[in-house]
């Protein structure tokens, strides 16, 4: 079982970013965290790097609900989804695959949570 699943993409960086946004909130996940990689690494090592952003994507409900049934599922929280530009200039989306992740954790409870929630990254990924 592979860690993510992806898609490859023609366009614009930023307006991609976007468009994964707003695809994101088409199944209730809201941006919590925005990590730009390349400033990040320019500012603090000087280094040069593609167009990269990490969303952190959190389901509200579906983290209260996998909170309840595990209460360090947190340290996995929330749900990485990366756009990157990629050295040929297409764009590159990519989430975290839930259920890979989840199969650390010895809990039932999360296994439908976490089949439910990778329908909808999964969605979000192949709509675009």
């Amino acid at each position: 079982m592979n860690y993510y699943f992806s898609k490859t993409l023609k366009g614009n960086f930023n307006d991609t970013v976007e468009k994964v946004t707003a695809a994101l909130k088409t199944e209730q996940f809201g941006v919590l965290t925005e990590i730009d990689i390349k400033d990040t690494l320019k500012k603090k090592l000087d280094v040069n790097f593609n167009n990269y952003k990490i969303l952190g994507a959190c389901n509200p409900p579906y983290a209260h609900k996998a909170l309840l049934a595990e209460n360090k599922i947190g340290t996995m929280l929330p749900c990485n989804v990366i756009v990157q530009e990629l050295d040929s200039g297409d764009i590159e989306v990519a989430a975290v695959n839930p259920m890979a992740s989840m199969q650390a954790v010895q809990n039932d409870a999360l296994k439908g949570i976490a089949e439910e929630i990778t329908l909808k990254l999964k969605a979000v990924i192949e709509g675009l």
